[in-house]
């Protein structure tokens, strides 16, 4: 089965803005199922934002994304 985006259902998402990244943390439930804590990284490439692997975060980066993923945990 293909994914349907509209079958993906964000209940808590927040975006973290540094310099020339970004990072979203999020809880998304696809089609009914158990809600899952999601991490995602976009770079700033010519002045659009691109999808990249999330790969590892910098102090400053991981500082600022733990208190949003303890509050993404209590929407869970």
């Amino acid at each position: 089965m293909p994914y349907d985006a509209g079958l993906d259902v964000a209940t808590f998402k927040e975006v973290i803005d540094f310099e020339n990244t970004r990072v979203t943390v999020g809880v998304f439930s696809y089609n009914g199922a158990p809600k899952k804590l999601q991490i995602t990284r976009e770079n700033l490439l010519d002045g659009k934002w691109s999808f990249t692997k999330l790969g590892r975060l910098n102090k400053d980066e991981a500082q600022a994304v733990l208190p949003i993923m303890v509050k993404a945990i209590e929407a869970m």
